[in-house]
């Protein structure tokens, strides 16, 4: 088979379809603030200079987890891409978790009487990713669409 028809291959589920749209939908705020500066961010040159400058990340990751979080999410939502954006978004918040959310435990900070969040939500995000990548983007992805006109040209 094909390596891009195996890479955008995926089944009609509606399970797909649900995860995607609503892990996309979660996560496109969080990048439309360090992309943008909506919903209360700080946009494109404040979200770098905070990773670069006070986290010490470099630039090309900082970059990445700006457009991931964002342009990414919006793939996602369409089902385009949708492993390769799963799977982006599970090292960001493996990379989130490891920097700055491992030393506050485990629950998030309810009643903010923590150093800061922990990271339940993250291992959530990652696992909802995972399945994403193994499964597919499912129904009415624009992955599934392109899928199957290759398999139609090649057959």
């Amino acid at each position: 088979m094909n390596p891009l028809v195996k890479l955008l291959n995926t089944d009609q589920a509606w399970s797909s379809l649900i995860l995607r749209v609503m892990m996309g939908m979660v996560m496109f705020p969080h990048g439309a603030q360090k992309l943008f500066g909506w919903f209360g961010g700080f946009g494109f040159s404040g979200t770098m200079g905070f990773f670069t400058d006070k986290m010490g990340i470099p630039a090309l990751i900082a970059f990445l987890v700006i457009i991931g979080e964002s342009i990414g999410m919006l793939a996602l939502i369409a089902g385009f891409l949708t492993r390769f954006s799963a799977a982006s978004l599970a090292v960001i918040m493996f990379g989130a978790i490891g920097l700055s959310h491992w030393d506050n435990g485990f629950f998030m900070n309810w009643f903010g009487n923590q150093a800061g969040e922990g990271y339940e939500y993250h291992l959530l995000v990652i696992a909802i990713c995972v399945a994403l990548t193994l499964m597919g983007g499912g129904k009415w992805s624009v992955d599934g669409m392109i899928a199957d006109r290759l398999k139609q040209t090649h057959v």
